[in-house]
């Protein structure tokens, strides 16, 4: 049961009675007139549970895009219906305008739509439907909140997505689909033409110039079926934030964008995501909609406060197959995490794989490395110095061992990332 303001103020209007006729008898009869009056109020009042609430289904969304949830409501009685509908959401969910009066005849429907924004990845609930329904004295209402499941998933926003069109068009000048054709080890054979000035000697095909009146020579294209292996590490390394974005969130950007390329390449990906143990597995041979797919499959994943277990992240790549890939292991340059538990099991995956690592930088390190303007600020900048050293190192120590290192910011990363992938499909190294 609720009451409204107009209870207080039928309260205030018993000063009349009372002054005319000053006695207790008179405060409390009118007490037991205005609570009787109230309860029949109440009593009066349509039960919400009489009506009828459908939500409609909601999907999916990127993070920070904008949905809605519609609830249609119906009043199969033969009262008129005057409610206040409120449509709960878990605060991630972003609801605003969720409260909405509804007046429904008898037999009548509605539908009341509430604005999501969702804050979070990740499957979002609704926490019930609140409908409050006054008497015809509007003094007392009945009140209830109705179960109408509902979810909203929120997927990883794909910021980097902006650069995939000039990236697809420098791989369309790699794979041949354009005027300009390549020639180097570990590429493929596409087809023969007549030699114009400029074209590499080393690519004449001198059978078949024999057999024609004019020079012809070898066209290429990259190398195409390859695997692409992108392993994303959620141990507490990645919960560290770089700007108002988890380390974790601006990996899964980068492999978004690489996915969604070397898909279009031609190209098969894999996807692991893990720490102690593997958290998500992807397979997939060369799927179009592979960017969708990851999105879907990244939308639960949150860091894990454990170190990462490399070995059986390794095992994971392992087992996914034997034949050479292209394996990326998104994680960040921590020296502790890359020396104690990456670097052993490198030799392994290097043996049958090409490795690449994809760190993301914290730019807040370079600007305390570079302020000096007190005493404070001086030990400041002599510890950011130490823990990037402490990077570059770790770095240096990878690129001795035969692994290739992108180390970006945020949002550098995922274009620069692409961008070493075509490189290494330009040189036939994949």
């Amino acid at each position: 049961m609720v009451i409204t303001g107009r209870v207080p103020l039928l309260l205030a209007l018993g000063l009349v009675p009372v002054v005319l006729r000053p006695a207790m008898g008179t405060v409390w009869g009118w007490l037991l007139l205005v609570a009787l009056v109230t309860l029949v109020d109440r009593w009066l009042a349509v039960p919400p549970a009489t009506l009828s609430l459908r939500r409609d289904e909601i999907g999916t969304v990127r993070l920070g895009d904008d949905a809605a949830s519609r609830i249609t409501l119906a009043n199969p009685g033969r009262r008129t219906v005057q409610a206040l509908v409120r449509d709960g959401w878990q605060p991630t969910a972003g609801a605003t305008g969720n409260r909405h009066r509804v007046r429904l005849g008898a037999g009548d429907s509605t539908v009341v739509t509430t604005g999501l924004r969702p804050r979070r990845r990740g499957d979002l609930r609704a926490v019930g439907v609140t409908v409050r329904i006054p008497g015809p004295l509007g003094l007392a209402a009945r009140q209830a909140t109705l179960e109408v499941p509902g979810t909203v998933r929120s997927l990883p926003p794909f910021e980097s997505r902006k650069h995939l069109p000039s990236r697809l068009a420098r791989l369309r000048e790699l794979d041949g689909r354009s005027a300009v054709r390549i020639r180097g080890a570990g590429t493929e054979f596409d087809s023969l033409r007549e030699y114009v000035r400029g074209d590499d000697v080393r690519s004449i095909d001198w059978r078949a110039t024999a057999r024609n009146r004019n020079v012809v020579v070898r066209t290429w294209q990259p190398e195409r079926d390859r695997r692409v292996v992108i392993v994303l590490d959620t141990s507490r390394v990645s919960a560290a934030r770089v700007g108002d974005v988890p380390r974790l969130d601006s990996a899964m950007d980068a492999a978004l964008l690489l996915a969604a390329l070397a898909a279009r390449a031609g190209d098969r990906i894999d996807f692991l995501a893990g720490d102690r143990q593997v958290r998500a597995r992807v397979r997939a041979a060369g799927a179009r909609d592979i960017a969708a797919t990851l999105q879907d499959t990244m939308a639960d994943l949150e860091p894990v406060i454990a170190e990462a277990d490399w070995a059986a992240l390794a095992g994971a790549v392992n087992h996914l197959g034997r034949q050479r890939a292209l394996v990326v292991l998104l994680t960040p340059l921590e020296p502790s995490s890359v020396i104690e538990s990456l670097l052993p099991v490198l030799p392994a995956l290097l043996k049958h794989h090409r490795v690449v690592v994809g760190s993301v930088q914290d730019p807040a390190l370079t600007a305390l490395r570079d302020r000096h303007d007190s005493l404070s600020d001086v030990y400041g900048a002599a510890a950011a110095a130490q823990v990037l050293h402490q990077r570059h190192r770790a770095g240096e120590i990878l690129r001795a061992l035969g692994v290739d290192v992108v180390d970006a910011g945020a949002e550098a990363l995922p274009p620069a990332l692409a961008d070493h992938y075509l490189a290494l499909k330009a040189r036939g190294l994949l």
